[in-house]
Formats: C-alpha cells, structure tokens, sequence
C-alpha cells in the first residue's frame, strides 16, 4: 500500500505547476530532495490543514490500532544539539521547545518562536500555519533550507500523499453531517423561554445563563434534544467538528450524559472556549467537559477549556496550545478516576505549573458547585501544587487516606462485566499495579487473558497489548470473534459492522513477535503512555524477554531484572501491567500454586495480584478450567471458581446453575516467597539424603569397604 502511495506521492510531486505555490524557483529542487529522503523511509504524518492546503497521507477518521516505536528514540537533549548545531534558537517550554517557524516568511512572523517541537516524542507544530509532523520531517526540511541557503519554505514543501477515493468520500460525507448538524440547530438566544428553560432543566444547568452560552456558541439540536457545542480551528477559524451532548435522567434525580463527536472520537481534537482565551492570558483552568467550562467561565471570569475525551486522554498534539500558561489549573471531576488523571496529565503538561483541585467535600465538578452556590475563587485558591517532595507527612496525606475511605468502590477500580466472581475477589482493576498470570501449556491462557483485556477496554481502559508468542492479526481474530460472541467466519457479511464497532476501543498493539530486549519494549510502552495515556499494558509472555539478554549471566537473575523493571514501570507510570509466566514443569494431577511460577520468587513477590488458570485434565471429555487468585494485595481476598469455556464465541463464563466461589485463606507473603526459594534448596537436600543413604547400606553390604570410607572420613 505504501509503494502505491509513495509512486501517487512522487507524480504529485512532478505535476505541480500551480502559481498559487510560494517561492516557485525553489520548488522543484526543494521537493525532489525531500521526496528522495522520504522514499528511504515510512510515509510522514505530517498534515496540512487550512482552506487551501492539500489533504494529508494521515487516515482522517481511522485509528492505527498497531504502535511502533521509532527505532532510535529521540531525546530532549539530541533535539538541542541538533538545533545548536543549526544556529537555530530556541526557547525550552514546559513540554515543548519553542522554535522561530520556518514554514513563515520572517516579515509576516507574528510570534517569533511559533513552532513547538514535543520534548518526549520531537513531533512539531507550526501554530501560524498548522503544520505538523515528525522530527524527521523537520530535520529535512532544515537540511534543505540549509543547501538552498533559505531563511523560509512554503508549507507546501511538505506534500501529503493522497487519500484513497474511500477515505477522502468519509472524510468529505462526516464534514457534510458537521455542516448539515450545525445549520440545523438553534442557537440558545433564538428559542422561547419556556422551551429554553426546560431544556436546562434537563441537563441540570439552569444556573447557566444564556449569554454564557452564546459566548461559547452552544446550540439545541431539536431532533435528538442535544446540545451542540462547536469546534472551530485553522487559519480561517472554519468549522472542524461538532460534539452531541444528550441527558438521560436517572430515578435517583441524577442525570447521565451521553456525547457524540463528529468526526470520530480519535481524531477530534477540540479544546473547547480556546478560541475565546487570549494570546497574552497566563492562566488556564482544565476541565473533563464543556459544561465545566461554562460553569467555570461564567463563575469566575478565568479562561477556561474543555478537554476532547474528558479524563480519558490527553492527547500530546494539544500540548502546544497550552504552552503559553504558567499556571493551569486542573479541575476534572469530583471522583477518583478524575483526580488520577490530574495526577498523570500534570506530568505531560509540567509538573511545576500545574496545580490540582482535590475531589472532596465542598470541592464538586465545576457545573454543580455553581448550582449549589459554591465560591469557586476558593476553590480554586485550595488546589493543590502538582510537584511534590519525596518525604512528606500525614498532614499532607490525609486527605488522600480521605477520598479513599468516602470512595471505596472508586478506589477498587474498574470492575469486569463478564466476570462478576472476579470482582468479588480482586474488587476491581486498578492502575499502578502488576498482576502475573499463569496457567498449564495448553490451557488456554491467550485466550482467556484476552477476554480479560477485551472487558476493560469496552469500559473505557485504554489498552496495549504486547504479543510475542501469536502475531497480532490472529490475536485480533480471537478479540474480534469474542467481542461479537459468534464466529464470523461463518457470518461474513456481519464483519463490517462488528470491525467498525471494534476499531472504536481503546485498543492498540505493539508490532514485536518472538524475542525481544527489554529495553526496547519498555520504551515502547513508555511511549504509549505518553501518545495515548495507556492504563493497561499486557505482556504475553515473560519468556520472550529473556531470550535477548546476555546468556552468560544466569537466567534467574535476567527474569528477577525484568520482573523488577516492570515492578517499577507499573508504579511510575501509574499503569497496571499484567505479565503473563510459564509455570515450572509440574505432575499432571497437581494444581498449580503460587511456588509453581517459573523462576525465583521474584514474581509473586513484585506482584500485587496472582491469577492462575487451573486445568483438571480429563480423558473421556475436555479438561475443567477454573480461576484461582492466590494472591492480593488490595485487601488480601483470594479465591477460586469455575470456567465453562465457550468454543463458539472463545468465551469464558461462570457455569449455569448452583456453584460455590471457593474464598482461601490467603498465606502470608514472606511464607510464600520462603517457598518459592527453599524449592530448589529441598529438592538438593532430598537428593544428599538419597545419596547417603545409598552409601550407607553399600558400607553394610561390604564392611572392608566401609571401614575405607570411615578412614577417608578422618
């Protein structure tokens, strides 16, 4: 696909004559160069956008569900030396780096340093023309102004490569719904009171005024009764989306939101009242959803925006538009879910600008401290600094030992759907955690592992998934068939719509297979998080890492390094890994136990929680599988229960009918890792044993050769 593409590129790029384009002398050798570095490489994701800029190679509305890694990480440092050794200034931002825009001729330069280069990744934007791309695509760029002896190059220079007929149809039909959406709503100052006041009564905003709302351009989409709130970008402020906000009240007079996005959620990237906050403002506050930011607007006259996905995403192409804040207030929600993701978005936006309202009380979401009359200058005044030392005091945990117990099912985490009898157990999915699962060969621990993954992802836990041991396109047959409950190899003309509705998941995978270093996933992982705020990680299997390391060092302490590095990533990163292990070689008619995981007791230790699928092998019938946790760390429940494996949908489920969740008593943490390490200390002491045993009884059967052995001993 990508030669057809880069052969489109290349005729582009020879067909051009337009007299629209800039500098036209230059044109041809500055193109031809950059065309002949592309061609040594992937396809660039840089986009034009604009009223006049040609499409982009990027897929609009798809996601790219695989995750690579560049080969050679780019650091922060290696940017600055690169750019020193340019001449090229620059300022070194709270995540970006600041640098004078080259796609801008120097006299028509409003803002000296315009293009923003991401320290983590070396991705860029230019905020005067909107170009963006990779440190590649920049490097190439600065390489041929350099030959050319230029101070400027069009944006053009940068040529996508073409959209297939399919992609620019979606593209163009989701733009015409944007339009046709927009026109047919009403703007709140032109309905009837009556009508408008019921319409806030129903999203419970009546504290809202309407000269809020038509500040912000919020409109009534009559035929679904939704709210339309707008998103406005590019050079010529045009509109780019629209998101759908509709309100379902429960019978405990609490209502639930329900949004749609137009285009699709993973390339909507509105940061909603952006355009009502000034050039020159040096303060933000950051909420989880546009009525926040009504609320927090209207309460406090603050500049305020919205974040596209709620707390679900910060996605790092918004990053340069919040650059100019020293402060930014993070004021996402009113629960724990809410205040992890303050926690992990201050890392991205900069830790010593950030400061974070702590959900509690007399501290609500932003839209119902104004309906409860709530100061939010106070509020605001309270949040807390982002930074933190690394010793602190009770004084300044208790609050957060608070939240907890006022928020127990909260803090448990995110419980399965398909698995109740887990929830029972383990209480939920929490981040920062490392849970190693094992399980026989054979027994099918993929598949279930996957299913596993396949429920938290429906729910909204941005996934990553690192298969070693099957590739990905079997492994997302297997998800694909489990979240549709049928096989679809026998319903093809059902495919379409199950794989539309499954490319929408939080959902992604690394493209390794077979042995791989461990410093290079970790990376990838890193990077992950980082791109797409990734709460869960899944590495299949432990065993794979290992084959890459230094063979002369023993392979115990290599799985006890991994282990550790993973242990540590978890934690740092608050993202729950789950690692999948091998058991050690074991009897067919024994259980697995804790002890049985291969290697040291370095797993069960570093790990929070410990999964074993168990399998009773049958001969007249296939064996019975079963769920046991031995260890957990969040409260200490362990436990087992049955699985009936479904072969039609690869499914796991609870047997129909009476069954008991066999709860264990947990053993202490020391005593198991006492056993995992005396394991292979009995078995050599065992065999001493046998051995002297068989002397002695040689020394009976002969006693001139016993007294030999009795006179070596002296």
């Amino acid at each position: 696909m990508w030669r057809r593409l880069l052969q489109e590129g290349a005729a582009c790029m020879l067909q051009v004559a337009d007299h629209r384009f800039l500098h036209q002398r230059h044109f041809s050798s500055v193109c031809v160069r950059l065309h002949q570095r592309l061609l040594h490489r992937q396809p660039p994701c840089s986009k034009l956008r604009g009223k006049d800029y040609l499409p982009s190679c990027t897929r609009a509305y798809k996601k790219d569900a695989k995750l690579e890694f560049p080969a050679s990480p780019i650091t922060v440092t290696d940017v600055k030396q690169y750019l020193r050794s340019k001449d090229i200034s620059f300022h070194d931002g709270y995540s970006c780096l600041h640098v004078p825009s080259v796609f801008v001729e120097p006299s028509e330069r409003k803002d000296s340093f315009s293009l923003f280069v991401d320290k983590t990744t070396g991705q860029f934007l230019c905020k005067d023309t909107l170009v963006e791309g990779s440190w590649e695509d920049l490097q190439d760029c600065l390489e041929v102004m350099q030959k050319d002896e230029q101070d400027w190059l069009s944006p053009r220079v940068l040529l996508g490569y073409p959209e297939s007929v399919e992609e620019l149809e979606e593209r163009e039909r989701e733009l015409r719904e944007v339009r046709r959406v927009w026109s047919s709503s009403v703007p709140f100052a032109d309905l009837p009171e009556d009508e408008a006041q019921l319409i806030k009564i129903m999203f419970q905003i009546t504290k809202i005024s309407n000269a809020t709302l038509k500040k912000f351009g919020v409109r009534l989409f009559k035929p679904t009764k939704s709210l339309v709130f707008p998103w406005f970008g590019g050079p010529d402020s045009s509109l780019k989306g629209v998101k759908l906000l509709s309100a379902q009240s429960s019978d405990a007079e609490k209502v639930t939101y329900n949004e749609a996005t137009m285009p699709k959620s993973s390339s909507y990237y509105n940061l909603f009242g952006l355009p009502l906050v000034g050039r020159m403002d040096p303060e933000v506050v950051l909420t989880g959803s546009e009525l926040d930011t009504l609320a927090v607007s209207q309460a406090t006259g603050f500049p305020s925006v919205a974040l596209p996905r709620g707390v679900s995403c910060l996605p790092p192409i918004l990053l340069p538009y919040l650059e100019q804040f020293k402060r930014v207030t993070l004021w996402l929600g009113d629960d724990i879910r809410s205040w992890e993701a303050s926690k992990i978005f201050s890392r991205k936006l900069g830790l010593r600008r950030c400061s974070l309202v702590r959900p509690g009380e007399g501290r609500p979401r932003p839209v119902e401290a104004l309906a409860l009359g709530k100061n939010f200058n106070n509020i605001i005044k309270s949040s807390i600094p982002a930074a933190h030392k690394s010793i602190v005091s009770f004084k300044q945990l208790r609050e957060d030992v608070y939240g907890e117990l006022m928020n127990t099912e909260q803090v448990a985490g995110v419980k399965w759907a398909r698995f109740p009898e887990l929830n029972r157990i383990l209480k939920g999915h929490r981040k920062g955690e490392l849970t190693v699962f094992t399980g026989p060969t054979g027994s099918g621990k993929t598949t279930f592992i996957s299913e596993f993954t396949l429920d938290l992802s429906m729910q909204g836990v941005n996934t990553l998934w690192g298969s070693f041991e099957i590739n990905n396109v079997r492994l997302a047959k297997i998800m694909l068939t489990q979240f549709a409950m049928q096989r679809l190899e026998e319903n093809l003309e059902q495919y379409d719509f199950w794989a539309d509705k499954f490319e929408e998941l939080p959902l992604y995978f690394m493209t390794f297979h077979g042995q791989q270093n461990i410093k290079t996933v970790l990376d990838t992982m890193q990077h992950a998080v980082y791109l797409y705020d990734i709460n869960h990680v899944i590495i299949d299997n432990l065993q794979f890492m290992m084959g890459q390391e230094n063979l002369s060092v023993d392979k115990f302490a290599v799985q006890d390094h991994i282990i550790g590095a993973f242990r540590k990533f978890a934690t740092n990163s608050s993202c729950h890994v789950t690692l999948i292990i091998h058991p050690r070689k074991e009897e067919d008619d024994r259980e697995l136990q804790t002890a049985s995981i291969f290697g040291s007791a370095k797993a069960s230790q570093e790990a929070d929680n410990v999964l074993i699928l168990q399998e009773k092998k049958l001969v007249t019938c296939p064996g019975r599988r079963s769920l046991q946790v031995t260890k957990n760390r969040f409260d200490g429940d362990v436990g087992i229960f049955p699985l009936d494996f479904i072969k039609s949908s690869l499914t796991f489920s609870t047997p129909k009918g009476k069954h008991k969740l066999r709860k264990v008593t947990a053993k202490p943490e020391s005593e198991e890792a006492e056993r995992g390490e005396e394991a292979p200390k009995v078995e050599e002491v065992k065999k001493e044993k046998a051995a002297k045993t068989t002397k002695t009884q040689r020394a009976n059967k002969n006693p001139a050769a016993g007294s030999e052995i009795m006179q070596k001993k002296k």
